[in-house]
């Protein structure tokens, strides 16, 4: 799974602000601009490699500690004739130092002509995917997205990507469609089971979220991003203590991360009390 990556995406769909009932509202949902250089992960898990050789070994792994470091060897390695595995390599270095959209672009040009299988195709496609999220450009990250289901049509880390970019384009009937695939095809993954509460939350199907959260959490009850969500629907449902056990309890199990970011503006929402459109 590649829970960390999408981890950093949640604000583009899975989290909202709160929304209370009767005449009053709170912000529903946050915006979904392109990540700083400090909010963006080092680099994505793994996926299938373009290249298993050792030289891309040291680059990918230097990609992960010191991404400057990690673009010099890929550009000399490149210079070399390094190929596909020195090209990706650069792109996730690119990545890491946070520039989004550049590294999108070279990580969907190099999907499109690698000579590799489709199962590492469709990984980089994914990568891609992510980084057009990143950069705020959920359109792009739905065409590659799409692009990478081509290849492996019934992924179900692939279907949770395409279904977090419709989210972002709050296109939440097609997200559930996505969803319910991959789901179908793995019952117990517990990100599945959150992005798509946020879906039927969105859709205003309250007690379709609070059933998958529930399910969400039975199977991991220490999943921030999913304390997270269920704070939003208990918000909904007029608990207002329970959502604030839920955000505090978020926060405290993954304190430096962008869903306690999220759950400390719902704390603070929740302190100073609706206010009117």
């Amino acid at each position: 799974m590649r829970r960390p990556a999408r981890t950093m995406l949640l604000g583009a769909f899975a989290a909202a602000a709160l929304a209370a009932l009767g005449g009053f509202t709170w912000v529903v949902i946050l915006p979904s601009p392109a990540l700083t250089a400090e909010e963006v992960l080092p680099t994505p898990p793994e996926p299938p490699r373009l290249d298993g050789s050792p030289r891309s070994e040291r680059c990918m792994m230097l990609a992960r500690t010191d991404a400057v470091e990690a673009r010099s060897f890929a550009e000399a390695w490149e210079a070399e004739g390094g190929g596909e595995g020195a090209r990706h390599c650069l792109a996730i270095s690119i990545l890491a130092m946070g520039e989004p959209g550049q590294a999108a672009r070279q990580l969907e040009a190099l999907a499109r002509n690698s000579r590799a299988g489709n199962a590492a195709r469709a990984a980089v496609f994914a990568q891609a995917t992510q980084a057009w999220l990143m950069a705020g450009d959920a359109g792009r990250a739905y065409a590659a997205a799409t692009l990478a289901l081509t290849l492996s049509p019934d992924d179900p880390d692939l279907l949770t990507d395409r279904a977090v970019t419709l989210g972002s384009l709050s296109r939440y009937r097609e997200a559930l469609e996505d969803l319910d695939r991959a789901l179908v095809i793995d019952a117990e993954r517990t990100e599945a089971l959150v992005f798509r509460a946020a879906a039927w939350r969105h859709l205003d199907r309250v007690d379709n979220a609070a059933r998958d959260i529930d399910r969400a959490l039975a199977l991991d009850p220490n999943y921030a991003e999913a304390l997270l969500e269920r704070g939003i629907i208990r918000q909904l449902r007029g608990d207002t203590a329970g959502a604030r056990e839920d955000w505090e309890r978020a926060i405290e199990i993954a304190p430096d991360s962008p869903t306690a970011d999220l759950a400390a503006q719902n704390l603070a929402l929740n302190e100073a009390g609706p206010f009117r459109r």
